[in-house]
């Protein structure tokens, strides 16, 4: 898995987000202390912080195998949020069916091919 998996997915979902807090719109969710805006600032800083992770796929080439492995579990969980997270919109035109894979499967299809695939 690399970090190009991590930046669709996120941006996938931050295009799916960002109408819901945008004013243009009308929206005057994501900003109050109503139930609505809350879970959507909760949705936004949950995809944020999995998003975040991607940082240590960069550190994994050097680090022991000790490190390596906490930091394997580490990518595959955070992944495992972002697509669970992008599966609720899995009927929408932008969405590609790496969103569905497991970081395992991820692993033997490079990032470019799976774009590819939809």
């Amino acid at each position: 898995m690399d970090v190009q998996h991590f930046e669709r997915i996120t941006a996938f979902i931050e295009a799916r987000l960002t109408p819901l807090f945008d004013e243009a719109t009308g929206s005057e969710r994501g900003f109050a202390m109503d139930d609505t805006s809350r879970a959507l600032r909760a949705l936004r800083n949950a995809v944020l912080e999995a998003s975040a992770v991607k940082g240590l796929i960069e550190k994994r080439a050097t680090a022991e195998p000790a490190l390596r492995r906490v930091i394997d579990q580490s990518v595959e969980h955070h992944w495992d949020v972002l697509r669970g997270i992008a599966r609720q919109w899995e009927d929408h035109a932008d969405f590609v069916r790496e969103f569905k894979r497991h970081a395992w499967e991820l692993e033997a299809t490079p990032a470019a091919a799976a774009t590819v695939e939809n």
